[in-house]
């Protein structure tokens, strides 16, 4: 079963309950998974700056 985050109540769907339109991040695997996509998106997103910082700072 996959699971999905809905941004708009916080709360966790499933494909049986799931909302549309661009409110929901996912599938995910669990329930778990799913309660933590926003803390698991800002952690992505900081690695992939930290990245591009890298990345950018090296072109000298």
């Amino acid at each position: 079963m996959a699971y999905w985050y809905n941004v708009d109540t916080g709360q966790v769907e499933t494909d049986e309950d799931k909302s549309q339109g661009a409110d929901l991040m996912g599938p995910y695997d669990s329930q778990d998974a799913a309660s933590r996509a926003l803390q698991t998106a800002r952690e992505k997103t900081e690695a992939w700056d930290a990245a591009d910082k890298e990345w950018e700072e090296g072109e000298d």
